[in-house]
């Protein structure tokens, strides 16, 4: 039998639902979502393992105009992913209009060589005429194929999946069939915590924060956890700690219960708040953080 494999890149504008898409296509949750933009900071490798083949998806940061060298970082990690692909996915927001940045978007996707799929997300909250009218909105970009989604609600996946596979050809496991993700576990458990800070917290603080594990201590029958919370300035530390210490320690509820999940065992988890002004704009910083500065053509 033969065994077909291939990456797909999810690329798209911020908040257009990527993130949920990826978790829904390998069938567990791999990336935090939250519905502040610019959530993903960096590429997120789902891999989704089935006897006829395996797929390789990357989720990318959202496409925007940066205001700062973390948002200029953030942007060449998406572009970079635009090749060496055997698919794009371009995901967008059935129920939000065309805009600047999405020509901005499709003009740089009109580059390519390689087949690119328009996934309009949120059909849920659209109507048949209004689904008609969003395509149309496309019709000139010439996609190789246009397949309305429900990435919350799971549906038109498998038809999403079905048709992807013509476009694979056959090929090698790239992962052990058991692997769903590739990252090491001080990420996903700093992303976690950040998940619970996004989801908690408003105005400027999202965009301003970043978390950092710095020890992981595995016992007999527990892990301790040792998180630090970057903030920009010192109000924002005072936020994220809250009165009396309420908001930090509903962060760390929330983050533990998750955690322990994953990991099958009780979490010890200890958190600092750390402020590092103008932290988004400092390279050496960032390139700390792993926000590393990616070329692309």
């Amino acid at each position: 039998m033969d065994f077909k494999s291939g990456f797909i890149s999810i690329v798209g504008r911020p908040n257009a639902g990527k993130s949920t898409l990826i978790n829904r296509l390998v069938r567990q949750k791999i990336a935090i979502v939250s519905d502040k933009a610019q959530t993903t900071r960096d590429a997120i490798i789902g891999v989704l393992t089935e006897e006829e083949y395996q797929l390789v998806f990357i989720d990318t940061p959202g496409i925007h105009k940066p205001k700062h060298e973390l948002g200029s970082r953030m942007n060449s990690t998406s572009y970079a992913h635009f090749k060496g692909v055997d698919v794009v996915y371009y995901i967008i927001d059935g129920t939000e209009p065309f805009g600047k940045g999405d020509q901005f978007v499709t003009d740089r996707l009109r580059k390519l060589k390689i087949p690119v799929f328009l996934i309009i997300n949120k059909v849920d909250q659209m109507n048949q005429q209004a689904l008609l009218e969003k395509i149309a909105s496309y019709i000139d970009f010439e996609f190789t194929e246009i397949i309305p989604i429900s990435a919350l609600q799971d549906d038109n996946i498998d038809k999403l999946l079905e048709v992807t596979l013509n476009y694979m050809e056959d090929g090698v496991m790239y992962y052990p069939k058991d692997q769903v993700s590739a990252y090491p576990e001080q990420f996903i458990y700093a992303e976690i915590i950040r998940e619970k800070i996004l989801q908690l917290t408003e105005e400027e603080i999202p965009h301003s924060i970043a978390v950092t594990i710095e020890r992981i201590v595995k016992k007999k029958n527990s892990t301790l956890i040792n998180a630090v919370i970057l903030v920009d300035r010192d109000s924002q530390k005072g936020i994220i700690i809250g009165k009396q210490g309420k908001m930090i320690r509903e962060i760390g509820l929330r983050a533990r219960e998750e955690l322990e999940t994953i990991i099958g065992e009780s979490v010890y988890l200890e958190t600092f708040v750390r402020v590092e002004k103008n932290w988004r704009n400092r390279s050496r910083m960032l390139n700390q953080l792993g926000y590393v500065e990616t070329e692309y053509e």
